[in-house]
């Protein structure tokens, strides 16, 4: 028999395809290069296809183009700004892109960066609110001793804030969301604020329904109480999913920097940037809003430069992932892609409510993310998990999860509608969805208890 390392070796004839792929320990000696692509890969095979993955926001596809950019990029270090100083410009340029396409004024000196996801971004803009709360009240002469900083947000929060709030000492003060109200409710936030706060977050499409809060009735709110107050509350807008499509898609919308209290906003450019996972995006309306502390000095270009993240060594790139996106699409390219998508998600959302068997929560008429429950009178012996299940069979996956705590007996299903979903493959989703109901109607076998609450899926 020949030798596993042996070139000419059938893949399937090697000793190797006889063994486990997954080991608890190194081998002693290396494999052939073809061979462990291929059993690599084979490892990977039951996962599904990610282009039917209804679950994530992730982009699970680029253009030839970019991806090639991205693989010969992959080992530049996107912190080593004297090393790669027009790496560096590259990612300033997103930045001022990013500054100029959420309305910020130059004369306040926009300052952002690229991250790891919003998770980073997020812990970024926390950081700074809770360092600005901080030295406010020295400003003003007062103990910090003893203080627990708190921050206010609705129950429909992304897990990376209570990380955060975790990580950080902070209190998260959470505003529940009721049947009314699926979002933040302006009206209630005061309640939840007090000399601790360090601001409000307010979100531009909830992970849980893809609804948004109202960031301008938000902004009336915190204008009101800043001018009867000392402590000056300051609101961050955690844009991950909205904030790379409503600039392109509702320009007319005030949610961004337009605002007086926004001082911050992050996004994630693997969602509706258009880029793989995963890198992210935060910035600030101006250099007085990022406290000093937060910002380090590194070498670049025979001078130095401002950093801010926390993350260090990583590849640059989805930065410059990020900016073929930006140079390549430009507005109308990004606005025009984003419509689409905002039509098949529409039109998935029409075809589901044509029903008459489900309560929609949201259309996609803002995201391109579709949101629904089975209508309390729908008489049907099936669940939502089930529903799940019988799309999972024919390789679509559609998460059910009930919603936060208040509205935690409510189960919905969730359809995130991205960029490389077309015309035609939602009109494909649309019959295997219409069959699937078809199918749960006359079976015989269901799995999932009807009073039964848990998350089927992946929520992102």
């Amino acid at each position: 028999m020949l030798k596993d390392n042996h070139q000419d070796i059938p893949i399937f004839g090697s000793l190797l395809s006889d063994e486990e792929v997954l080991l608890n320990s190194l081998r002693k000696e290396p494999v052939n290069s073809k061979i462990a692509y291929q059993l690599l890969k084979d490892q990977l095979i039951n996962e599904g296809n990610a282009r039917q993955n209804l679950a994530t926001f992730c982009q699970t596809y680029m253009e030839p183009e970019a991806a090639l950019l991205m693989a010969e990029t992959m080992e530049k270090n996107a912190i080593d700004k004297s090393e790669y100083p027009e790496t560096a410009a590259v990612e300033q340029a997103c930045v001022n892109i990013l500054a100029d396409l959420w309305q910020a004024k130059k004369s306040e000196k926009p300052i952002g960066t690229s991250t790891v996801g919003s998770s980073e971004a997020c812990m970024l803009a926390g950081l700074a609110m809770k360092f600005r709360w901080r030295d406010s009240l020295k400003k003003r002469g007062l103990d910090v001793t003893g203080r627990t900083p708190n921050l206010v947000i609705s129950s429909g929060y992304q897990v990376c804030w209570e990380k955060f709030c975790v990580y950080w000492d902070v209190e998260l003060r959470e505003v529940p969301m009721d049947s009314t109200c699926l979002s933040l409710n302006p009206e209630h936030v005061l309640d939840y604020v007090d000399e601790n706060t360090i601001g409000i977050v307010g979100i531009l499409g909830i992970t849980y329904t893809g609804k948004f809060d109202d960031i301008k009735g938000l902004n009336d709110v915190v204008n009101e109480y800043n001018q009867s107050h000392e402590h000056q509350l300051v609101i961050h807008v955690d844009g991950a999913s909205g904030a790379m499509f409503t600039s392109f898609i509702q320009p007319e919308l005030p949610w961004d920097f337009r605002l007086n209290n926004v001082v911050s906003i992050n996004t994630s450019g693997h969602k509706y940037g258009l880029v793989y996972p995963g890198v992210g995006w935060v910035l600030w309306r101006g250099e007085a809003y990022l406290p000093k502390e937060l910002m380090f000095e590194v070498s670049y270009l025979g001078g130095s430069m401002p950093t801010m993240a926390i993350n260090f060594s990583r590849s640059a790139s989805q930065i410059i992932g990020q900016y073929y996106n930006f140079y390549r699409f430009g507005f109308n390219g990004y606005r025009d892609i984003h419509s689409r998508t905002r039509d098949v998600a529409m039109k998935i959302a029409q075809a589901i409510e044509a029903t008459n068997r489900f309560e929609l929560f949201n259309t996609g008429d803002n995201i391109p993310i579709v949101c629904y429950t089975l209508k309390k009178e729908t008489d049907v012996k099936w669940t939502l998990y089930d529903l799940a299940d019988r799309l999972q069979m024919r390789g679509w996956q559609v998460p059910a999860y009930p919603l936060p705590k208040e509205l935690d007996d409510i189960i919905v299903q969730r359809i995130v509608c991205r960029a490389d979903l077309g015309e035609n493959r939602g009109e494909a989703f649309i019959r295997d969805f219409h069959d699937c109901l078809e199918e749960l109607d006359k079976a015989h076998i269901l799995f999932h208890d009807d009073n039964k609450k848990e998350t089927q899926g992946f929520t992102h």
